[in-house]
């Protein structure tokens, strides 16, 4: 799990870094932007990949201990 919040931390630290960069010059391209919304999507799909079998579980727990 802590790998997991380290890897998310600095793929943040990375987008972060882009978007400034991207701020600094001028005329920003929507190539950029796509790349940014690819990297953001790439990030949530291997969250969700890693962490998708815990909630999962986790919700089964609920569902199995209501009435």
């Amino acid at each position: 799990m802590e790998r997991v919040l380290k890897m998310i931390v600095a793929m943040q630290l990375g987008v972060a870094g882009l978007v400034e960069k991207a701020r600094e010059e001028r005329g920003a391209t929507a190539v950029e932007y796509g790349l940014l919304v690819a990297l953001i999507a790439a990030v949530i799909v291997g969250v969700v990949a890693i962490l998708g079998g815990q909630i999962a579980a986790a919700f089964q727990t609920v569902v199995d201990a209501l009435p």
